[in-house]
């Protein structure tokens, strides 16, 4: 019969040692707290991305939109009616919702059906606004439920039982905003063109105000909330005239009153998805769905089984295809935070069983000498182990999905459990490889005296491969974003950490030569104790180096977007803020207004013709400045510098003659340069007759930062008459500009460079990862100190014995502050400079193989490139940091033994 120990070996173990234990709980309940929110954060972070996505497509394209041409004019009238009737409408639109590709599902309440003409028509009616001469505009809709979107504030609603095709007038209603842009009020009358015979009537019954204008029901087409001036087609950019286009809201039974303005208007469901429940997981499904509802089998459903002929058209496979674009590229970029974090915190926790194995090395030892087995001493370190870590981690687990439910379990759960498994597995496998021979003295581990071995050699190649393969993939564009491009900073570090480690003795052994002729004893001690540690520091090392490049990694990121956002926004304005107007030049004066605002230093006037007629029939943009103001802006600005002389030498060839005009050299973008070549031409029109030749070709310019461009000198056309002003300076006086602006009159347009470069904002995955990193390499910063602290604790109680005996021998508690700090100095030093060195490479390294346009930028700037920039702060302040942690920590150990009597330290027996 098996006897019950009398003390269990668990229940001793952590009575003996509560301390430590406790320590280590709180160790892996962090560490498994940290495991288990960060993925949960990446997927709460993507699916907010998705939907702000979705949402900021706006009502129209952010909505599916079904047309349909209704029954065409041989068809029977009654059946022509039936099918601009509400039931009908109804029907379609049921099963064109059962027909929508999962995940998405529609809102009744945002969406909307109906009947509209297929085009707005004129009206002359007398007493409506014609701003430029030209007749306004109507679309007329009856769109279903418009007494649930709308409440009526003048007047009646519109009545529309028994309206047929074949009535001469009908009732409706218009927006206070309708009413107001367009003059009309309950009683107004306006005349339309009918298919055949006079004019069909709509008379203005009430006026509405939508109770929820954002919607799809109202925005999608915006002509139904709020009329607008459009542009009629024109050669001039000075010569444009404006018409107003607004809507007439039938009443939704009287869709058949359509039929005689329009012999096929259309029908239309403009289905408004909830989008509430998406998740970054849902974009594949999103993207197969739409494709195929655009142009596959469900399009193919949709038009046989309801609507022969349906188009379907939506702007969300674009958002769609824009979040899974943006989501790889932050995707790469975090991963690179998170596999750096997750590799100091693994670092930390092998050297905190490291730690415990080291202080339990004579009790472990002595148990292998009476006789315990390698299996035996394991498991009962795994179960000691067990009990402490499995509750917190499980503990750790339950914080992260308490603070971050909405998110899948599995990733959770598994980072959670390798921490677990991590820190239960550490300590006896430490063990069981220590004590596999029964020994009854360890030889020392000097560092100095350390060779490595075959087997490490043989591991320290295989990562430099590994990391030279990340680095490779990387820069030559291949899988990127995959495992091994995440973790090459960390792989760089990783190497780093141990040719450090191999070069380290080598500075130790030059400078313990000099130190042993010196007459103080402190520096040849320090020197010499730390050439005493242990190889094994490389551990501390590979953490804070993994943390800080990491750190720099992230650095060179957000320095590499603030570079291009500010370059973007440079080229959006061409100086610090840009006055233009439009349609004609700039009222006298105007320019020394602008220069008077404060904090403009310089302002620059130019005339903008942007329809100058090429040979090939194209068009391009002639800019006409003053040279020497506009080329100094030019170098201010980087964009497209050149001196002024280019301007102002005639080119070579005949002299100008009256038919000729005068002969101006041109400074040319690319296009325009290789097309008119070095030939001269010559060209007529509102500015006079002149010739130009290309004399310089530059990629951008300015006035004309993002199209295609010619720049000559004004001296010579009187009649080039500035249309703009681009000033420069720093603390621009926004207000005063606005105030400056209004006075140029109508058209003309203020744009601030500090307004676009605001623009560029973050969206919600953006930010999100931003923050998620930052608190990656927090975390990971935290864990690199926390490495610190630990390799300096696991020398503590030597160190201490040390001063101790030293003081019985005459030295100063001053001394043994002096010669802690130096003997941590050597590695902190080193710590310090590999962190800036390997920062350093690893962005150069992947520089070329991280393209950062997605993140930094909205699409359509193809011109800006973003990539990484290392940022001296993010490399020097972790660097420093880490130093400063170092000798704090040396300097409080030597404060509190100096406290403390020698007495204490040293006892008979006392191994240290």
């Amino acid at each position: 019969m098996a006897v019950r120990p009398a003390a269990p070996w668990v229940r001793t173990r952590l009575r003996a040692a509560p301390l430590q234990a406790l320590s280590l709980a709180v160790l892996v309940l962090v560490t498994a707290f940290l495991a288990g929110a960060l993925p949960r954060a990446v997927e709460g972070a993507e699916a907010e991305g998705l939907r702000h996505a979705l949402a900021e497509a706006g009502p129209a394209d952010g909505a599916i939109e079904v047309l349909a041409d209704t029954p065409a004019p041989h068809h029977p009238v009654p059946v022509r009616e039936k099918a601009a009737r509400p039931a009908a409408l109804r029907e379609v639109g049921a099963r064109i919702d059962a027909l929508l590709p999962a995940p998405l599902t529609a809102t009744e309440e945002r969406g909307s059906r109906g009947v509209q003409l297929s085009e707005p028509l004129p009206s002359e009616e007398p007493g409506l606004p014609r701003p430029d001469g030209l007749p306004p505009r109507f679309l007329v809709a009856a769109q279903d439920g418009l007494t649930e979107h709308a409440r009526l504030v003048a007047g009646a609603w519109p009545r529309g039982e028994g309206v047929r095709s074949a009535d001469r007038s009908a009732e409706a209603v218009v927006t206070r905003a309708t009413a107001k842009a367009m003059r009309l009020k309950p009683g107004s009358v306006v005349h339309l063109p009918a298919v055949q015979g006079p004019d069909r009537a709509v008379k203005i019954t009430g006026v509405v105000e939508p109770l929820a204008p954002e919607t799809t029901y109202w925005s999608h087409t915006e002509v139904l909330r709020t009329p607008g001036l459009l542009a009629a087609p024109s050669n001039s950019p000075f010569n444009t005239s404006y018409y107003w286009q607004a809507a007439l809201l039938l009443a939704p039974e009287a869709g058949p009153f359509l039929y005689g303005l329009d012999p096929l208007p259309q029908a239309y469901w403009r289905i408004s998805p909830d989008t509430s429940g998406l998740t970054a997981r849902d974009v594949p499904a999103l993207q197969a769905g739409l494709a195929s509802l655009e142009g596959g089998p469900l399009q193919s459903r949709l038009r046989s089984e309801v609507a022969a002929g349906a188009a379907v058209s939506t702007g969300l496979d674009g958002a769609v295809d824009a979040f899974a674009g943006l989501s790889r590229a932050v995707s790469s970029v975090t991963a690179v935070a998170l596999v750096g974090a997750g590799t100091v915190a693994g670092v930390v926790l092998l050297m905190a069983q490291a730690l415990t194995a080291t202080r339990r090395r004579p009790e472990l030892t002595l148990l292998r000498a009476r006789g315990a087995s390698v299996a035996g001493l394991a498991g009962r370190l795994l179960a000691e182990t067990a009990v402490v870590v499995l509750p917190a981690a499980a503990a750790g687990q339950a914080l992260a999905w308490l603070l971050l439910p909405e998110a899948r379990a599995w990733p959770s759960l598994a980072a959670s459990a390798a921490v677990a498994a991590l820190a239960c597995l550490a300590l006896p496998v430490r063990a069981a490889l220590a004590h596999r021979t029964p020994r009854v003295h360890e030889a020392r581990g000097d560092l100095v005296l350390a060779r490595p071995s075959r087997r490490r050699t043989v591991a320290e190649l295989c990562l430099l491969v590994l990391a030279a393969g990340a680095v490779l993939a990387l820069r030559g564009g291949t899988d990127v974003g995959g495992p091994l491009v995440a973790a090459a900073p960390v792989l760089v570090a990783v190497i780093a950490a141990l040719v450090l480690v191999r070069l380290y003795p080598l500075p130790l052994r030059l400078a313990l030569r000099p130190l042993a002729r010196t007459r103080g004893a402190l520096g040849f001690l320090a020197v010499a104790r730390t050439g005493r540690g242990s190889a094994a520091q490389v551990l501390p090392l590979l953490a804070v180096l993994t943390a800080l490049t990491t750190a720099a990694f992230g650095g060179a990121v957000l320095a590499g977007i603030d570079d291009a956002r500010d370059r973007a926004a440079l080229l959006a304005t061409g100086a610090d803020a840009r006055v233009e107007r439009s349609r004609a030049p700039l009222p006298d004066g105007l320019a020394d207004r602008v220069a008077a605002v404060d904090g403009v230093e310089r302002t620059t006037a130019v005339h903008l013709d942007y329809s100058l007629a090429l040979p090939d029939g194209t068009t391009v943009a002639l800019a006409v400045v003053e040279p020497d103001g506009y080329a100094r802006l030019t170098r201010e600005t980087g964009l497209g510098a050149f001196d002024a002389k280019v301007l102002r030498e005639t080119p070579p060839g005949p002299a100008a003659t009256k038919d000729s005009g005068p002969v101006l050299s041109a400074v040319a973008s690319p296009r325009t340069a290789e097309l008119l070549g070095e030939e001269r031409h010559r060209w007529g029109g509102p500015l006079g007759s002149f010739t130009l030749q290309v004399s310089e070709v530059r990629d951008t310019t300015p006035a004309l930062p993002d199209q295609e461009f010619l720049v000559i000198d004004g001296a010579e056309l009187p009649k080039a008459l500035p249309t703009l002003v681009l000033a420069t300076g720093s603390g621009l006086d926004t207000a005063a500009l606005k105030k400056a602006t209004e006075a140029g009159g109508s058209h003309t347009e203020l744009t601030l460079r500090s307004t676009e470069r605001a623009a560029f904002t973050d969206s919600p995955l953006q930010s999100g990862a931003e923050r998620l990193y930052l608190g990656a390499v927090a975390a990971g910063v935290a864990f690199a100190a926390l490495a610190v602290l630990l390799a300096l604790l696991q020398s503590a109680s030597e160190r201490t014995a040390l001063l101790a005996r030293l003081r019985t021998m005459g030295l100063s508690a001053r001394q043994g502050r002096r010669l802690l700090v130096l003997e941590a100095l050597p590695q902190a030093v080193l710590a310090a400079a590999g962190c800036v060195l390997v920062g350093r490479a690893t962005v150069a390294l992947m520089a070329d193989g991280v393209s950062l346009e997605l993140l930094a930028l909205p699409p359509g700037f193809d011109s800006v490139t973003a990539g990484l920039r290392a940022d001296a702060w993010s490399l020097l302040l972790p660097a420093a940091g880490s130093v400063l942690l170092t000798v704090a920590v040396a300097a409080a150990q030597a404060w509190w033994t100096a406290r403390r009597t020698a007495a204490t330290e040293l006892r008979a027996g006392d191994g240290r």
